[in-house]
């Protein structure tokens, strides 16, 4: 089985210097960050889907296709519940709440709460933000296979390096990509052999199969401990940590078709910056230069609980 995401190719996302890659990768967390309406996502999650179409990298996404599906229904799901504003379109029941009472200590006041159905009051400004969060995550997800589908390990370290990152703090990030490969490979390989000598990995309910699993960790965890010792050995022996400027197997020119990608990048991060800056990525009034009607018509939003008890004090 693959332990990298990479996938060869000779497209120009792959020539492009590891730098900008690295660049672009930040600009695609950045302009994520700065938006929330879905219409305004929308164009750069289709940028992301031309892009894995280009680079040959569909597969992974086709692969994780179950993944987004469940992020996003799961995320707007949960917003529907937290994100309580604007007109009510219908109202979801949950269930009833039983009529309770009880009387206050040294007192002759009861509380009385209860015996009325509890619903969820869904509004079309919860059903907007939970798909633009979820959308969020979505996008920030499709980056990250983007960039590991066209960038291999070594270029996401000289690309920290060109960035002016410390060496050990690139080092570090670049070597967590190569153990948790590693690691997923060891663990698959040892489930396989398993395998072949009888041990059933399906029998059971799903906590009887959590169970089975549990052998599994302990020779992963004991080859994890032998690779990081031959590592580290390794490493010494090679003389990591000298003060001497660290040199790579390949060289990078910078071209022109570089400069323009970077160019570009920060045109893209300008642009997504600046709807929020004027409130068209957002949802409602919420720009920063907005005047102060605006802003005192935003928080006069009716925002609309579950449910509101009320309490009866005789």
């Amino acid at each position: 089985m693959p332990i990298y995401r990479y996938i060869e190719g000779r497209s120009f996302f792959h020539r492009v210097h590891p730098a900008v890659k690295v660049f672009a990768l930040f600009i695609m967390f950045w302009s994520v960050y700065w938006v929330d309406n879905p219409l305004a996502l929308m164009p750069l999650g289709i940028l992301m889907l031309i892009a894995a179409r280009l680079t040959g990298a569909w597969p992974n996404f086709y692969r994780l296709r179950w993944f987004f599906a469940i992020l996003v229904a799961t995320t707007t799901i949960m917003w529907l519940f937290f994100y309580q504003r604007g007109t009510p379109l219908f109202t979801i029941p949950l269930f009833h709440l039983r009529a309770r009472s009880f009387e206050l200590p040294f007192s002759s006041r009861t509380i009385s709460f209860g015996g009325h159905p509890v619903g969820l009051s869904v509004t079309g400004l919860s059903i907007v933000f939970g798909v633009g969060r979820g959308l969020k995550l979505a996008e920030l997800l499709a980056a990250s296979v983007l960039f590991l589908s066209t960038t291999k390990v070594e270029e996401f370290t000289v690309g920290l390096n060109k960035l002016r990152v410390p060496y050990r703090f690139g080092f570090a990030i670049s070597l967590a990509f190569r153990l948790a490969a590693l690691f997923g490979d060891s663990a698959a390989t040892i489930v396989d052999a398993q395998r072949l000598r009888g041990y059933n990995f399906n029998e059971g309910g799903a906590f009887e199969r959590m169970r089975r699993y549990v052998p599994v960790a302990v020779p992963v965890f004991m080859g994890a401990l032998r690779k990081a010792n031959n590592m580290a050995m390794a490493l010494e022996a090679r003389g990591f940590g000298n003060r001497v400027e660290p040199t790579t197997f390949i060289d990078y020119p910078v071209r022109t078709s570089d400069r323009l990608a970077f160019a570009g990048l920060i045109l893209l991060g300008a642009f997504h910056f600046m709807l929020y800056y004027t409130g068209l990525g957002g949802i409602g009034p919420s720009a920063p230069h907005a005047s102060t009607k605006s802003l005192a018509a935003s928080h006069q939003v009716q925002t609309l609980p579950i449910h509101q008890s009320s309490f009866r004090l005789p």
